[in-house]
């Protein structure tokens, strides 16, 4: 069981800047991976960056370029820092922890954090 905890949402101009923090309730050293999400209304909710245990990063095309992800092992905590925000940008973002366990992939979500980009 992985425990997560979302901060650092909230309300900025087009083109400002947020960092999201995800803080998780184990070593997220020995987690296979940690990711960020967004979800709109009516939309599924979609990656937007991951960090796998060997550092190896992936971002969907939209953000590439804007946003970094990145973790901090002492503090169990992955970030996600946002720059040049669009009003697109705006979405519940969601931090995922996936744990694979004997071929098993469990997937652990955070409550969530509202980001709201305006124009």
């Amino acid at each position: 069981q992985v425990q997560l905890v979302e901060s650092g949402g909230g309300l900025v101009q087009a083109g400002g800047s947020l960092r999201l923090s995800c803080a998780a309730s184990k070593s997220i050293f020995s987690i296979n991976a940690m990711g960020w999400y967004r979800q709109t209304p009516g939309k599924q909710r979609e990656l937007v960056a991951v960090m796998t245990s060997g550092d190896t990063t992936n971002y969907a095309d939209s953000v590439k370029g804007r946003f970094t992800i990145s973790r901090d092992d002492a503090k169990n905590t992955v970030y996600l820092q946002m720059n040049s925000l669009k009003p697109e940008d705006t979405a519940v973002y969601f931090c995922n922890a996936r744990l694979v366990v004997l071929a098993r992939t469990n997937d652990y979500w955070g409550q969530g954090t509202q980001v709201t980009v305006s124009s």
